[in-house]
């Protein structure tokens, strides 16, 4: 069967976020959307799942804390305070928790640095876009001021095109994939 891939360009994310909800709506599959930045409420308009990223932030805190407690630990009590201790504020450095409400402030700083960083190369590693990566877009100008909307249309892809121009693309392209 005759199958192409059509490449709808829009011009302003208002218009592709509208037209994703009028094509699925007909059930129409939308293969993959390119975007310059973030567009709010493009995932739901697509259907995609919650994303779990949530869950990474919630594991890369407990690791920061950890390592935060376990630092301080290190520095303050055992390690190195055994053999320069410091008094600081009058406080008593033998004991962990008797020094505990000191320590909150940098063991939370440590919490949220760990989470923040880490989800972010989580989040590029994830979506490849670290450095060297090659980029899978179809068109170049979806990283500067186009939105770009893959459709893979088997047999005759009139309808679609007519379609795609009644809500709002600019331009349409098609990929033949016969020989693929």
């Amino acid at each position: 069967m005759n199958k192409k891939v059509l490449y709808a360009i829009f011009d302003d994310e208002e218009i592709l976020l509208e037209s994703v909800k009028v094509l699925r709506s007909k059930e129409i599959e939308i293969e993959e959307v390119y975007s310059p930045f973030p567009v709010h409420g493009l995932d739901v308009a697509l259907g995609f799942k919650e994303t779990r990223m949530a869950i990474t932030a919630f594991i890369y805190g407990c690791i920061g804390l950890s390592f935060g407690g376990l630092l301080i630990y290190y520095i303050m009590i055992s390690g190195v305070g055994k053999s320069w201790p410091m008094n600081i504020g009058g406080k008593p450095n033998f004991t962990f928790y008797q020094n505990f409400p000191a320590f909150v402030p940098i063991m939370f700083e440590c919490t949220v640095l760990f989470a923040g960083h880490l989800m972010s190369l989580t989040y590029f590693f994830r979506n490849k876009l670290y450095p060297g990566a090659t980029t899978t877009s179809p068109d170049p100008r979806t990283t500067d001021d186009k939105f770009l909307m893959e459709i893979i249309v088997e047999g005759d892809d009139n309808k679609m095109r007519k379609l795609l121009k009644e809500t709002g693309a600019s331009e349409i392209n098609e990929k033949d994939t016969n020989n693929e």
